[in-house]
């Protein structure tokens, strides 16, 4: 999915409105293993995967936790940061060579003064975030660990193949030795 189809899912804006925020992004690159924002520094970009596998991370006084991955066709930034102005909560790696389509901050502001309803437009690529968000927490509530990992993998097959299984561990919730029964029970 290319950044032009993400504007149109996510923010159901018209072919004028997604040429008009397309003119506002530039184009980044990042090596493996490099930062795109670091927890408690000013987060100024909304930034679409185009290529490349990105993880959102936080350290906490006893180990590192894993918050999400994701890669081609989704977009990724620190939230609080971005739209507040917070310093990040998290950092966000690039755990395989990336390019990423960026909209800054100025960029951004610039576009809700071009666009008469972006506000309403806005609020719904909230709302679609907050429904991913609420979707993630009645798993942690209502699933097991195992049917936890049997969705998710699911879901992104792709990074099973590509990126450190702790970090999948630590996004569902788990150890990596849970992880490990759960993936060899499954095999069984």
């Amino acid at each position: 999915m290319d950044i032009k189809d993400q504007l149109f899912q996510l923010f159901e804006v018209s072919d004028a409105q997604a040429d008009l925020i397309l003119s506002k992004f530039r184009q980044e690159t990042f090596e493996k293993n490099t930062l795109l924002a670091t927890e408690g520094k000013l987060c100024g970009r909304l930034s679409f995967i185009e290529d490349g596998i990105f993880r959102v991370f936080k350290l906490t006084e006893s180990r590192e936790v894993t918050q999400w991955m994701g890669g081609k066709g989704y977009f990724v930034t620190d939230l609080s940061s971005f739209f507040f102005g917070n310093p990040a909560n998290y950092s966000i790696e690039a755990l395989t060579p990336a390019a990423v389509w960026t909209l800054d901050k100025q960029a951004y502001l610039e576009v809700q003064q071009e666009i008469p309803d972006w506000n309403i437009l806005e609020k719904r690529f909230i709302a679609k975030c907050f429904m991913v968000l609420e979707s993630r927490v009645f798993d942690f509530i209502a699933r097991s660990a195992e049917e936890r990992y049997i969705r998710y993998f699911e879901q992104h097959k792709s990074l099973f193949n590509q990126v450190p299984l702790q970090y999948i561990a630590s996004v569902l919730g788990m150890s990596p030795e849970t992880l490990s029964r759960i993936r060899n029970k499954l095999a069984n």
